[in-house]
């Protein structure tokens, strides 16, 4: 009896699995990343009803709609893929069917299914599956950094290069640039739905990690803090680079955005970035002397309000003008100097040979003379000419 039944199981099988299916996903929402296909089975007008659970019939049609990727998997193996949305016919299925690629040939597939069947007791001995992964932008995944983040300050123009504290706010979007990695080592077969709640709280802390490296990448472009609102793309970009073995090459999955709601720095650390910037601004002798005649123009006002007689306070205000050291006349002729040794350190360069750096009056490659600044007039031989007109006869510039 066991014989007859498991034959009897084998020949109404294959006979039941002959039938075309038509598969189709439902509407995924943002909180589904993955989502296993469904087979459309009319109860009151089809015939295809007893077909068995997880066997594709060779001609079956997949529906794909945009923003989707479609997945056949044949005993636990991926055997066909597409992301082009519309129909698409599965016919590479190791099920035959007598109403797909001619009769003959599909009988005698048929007939070969049905001994195999048998060897099983009747059973399919096989699972084939369709999935249906969510290629949309997966939006709206906010995330804070519960501890202060270091940041690296860096502010060429003064020589500033320390590191700070900061707290930051957002939301960041992933999605799918390779489906296939995903299921192979993330999802693998699910009944239903695999959902983002799954693993975004595994997502979050590997984000909040990679912000570290990523800022440091940032602060390398010179940027302050509290502009990190306004250079988003950049911070996407860096936060992809550190995450690549972790995302893209173990999961298939990238950041397509990331948005900074809010950055803030403790007040000690903005008061210390406060105070070297300025002494970092000091070392120019220029500023140094315009500050200083600033503070001196201060204390003469406050010196003309003094109570106890304006003697005392000028005597106090001069006193401390000697001890430090410097007046602002010194402080703007070294300025003046400095400014000089630039010039000159970046040197002239011959007309005649193209010699670069020449500091002296004549080239140091072909002793030919340097040039006059300005235009020559041609009439009167006026030198040092600027404008359109010669100064001295007021004679046109020569074309």
């Amino acid at each position: 009896m066991g014989l007859l039944s498991a034959a009897g199981g084998a020949i109404s099988g294959v006979l039941a699995d002959q039938w075309r299916e038509y598969f189709y996903c439902e509407a995924m929402g943002a909180d589904v990343l993955v989502s296993k296909g469904l087979k459309r089975v009319n109860e009151k007008r089809s015939s295809n009803t007893k077909a068995s659970d997880n066997i594709i019939t060779n001609g079956s049609i997949v529906a794909v709609n945009d923003g989707q990727f479609m997945m056949i998997v044949e005993q636990g193996k991926v055997v066909d893929f597409t992301a082009e949305s519309g129909e698409y016919v599965y016919d590479k299925s190791t099920e035959p069917s007598l109403f797909y690629g001619g009769f003959g040939k599909g009988l005698l597939e048929s007939l070969k299914i049905i001994g195999r069947r048998f060897t099983f007791g009747g059973d399919t001995a096989k699972d084939q599956r369709v999935y249906f992964f969510n290629t949309k932008e997966i939006i709206g995944n906010k995330y804070g950094t519960p501890n202060p983040v270091p940041f690296r300050v860096v502010d060429k123009n003064v020589g500033l290069d320390i590191d700070i504290a900061i707290r930051c706010y957002g939301e960041y979007s992933y999605r799918f640039c390779d489906p296939i990695l995903f299921y192979k080592n993330i999802c693998g077969n699910v009944e239903s739905d695999y959902r983002r709640d799954e693993i975004d709280s595994q997502l979050k802390s590997e984000l909040l990690t990679a912000l570290q490296p990523a800022f440091a990448t940032i602060s390398e472009l010179g940027l302050r803090y509290s502009a990190l609102p306004g250079h988003t793309k950049e911070i996407a970009n860096a936060l992809n680079d550190v995450l690549t073995a972790e995302w893209k090459e173990l999961r298939g999955i990238e950041i397509a955005s990331f948005g900074v709601s809010s950055v803030t720095a403790s007040p000690e650390d903005e008061e210390r970035i406060k105070q070297l910037q300025q002494a970092g601004a000091l070392k120019d002798p220029t500023m140094a002397a315009a500050v200083l005649a600033n503070a001196q123009a201060q204390a003469m006002q406050d010196a003309a309000k003094n109570e106890n007689g304006a003697f005392m306070a000028f005597a106090g205000m001069n006193a401390a003008a000697n001890a430090g050291g410097a007046n602002t006349a010194t402080l703007y002729s070294m300025g003046q100097q400095q400014q000089q040794q630039a010039a000159a350190a970046s040197g002239w360069t011959c007309p005649k040979c193209g010699q670069t750096g020449n500091t002296g009056k004549f080239c140091s490659n072909c002793g030919a003379a340097r040039p006059e600044a300005g235009w020559t007039c041609p009439k009167c031989g006026q030198t040092g000419n600027t404008g359109k007109f010669c100064s001295n006869c007021g004679a046109p510039k020569p074309e």
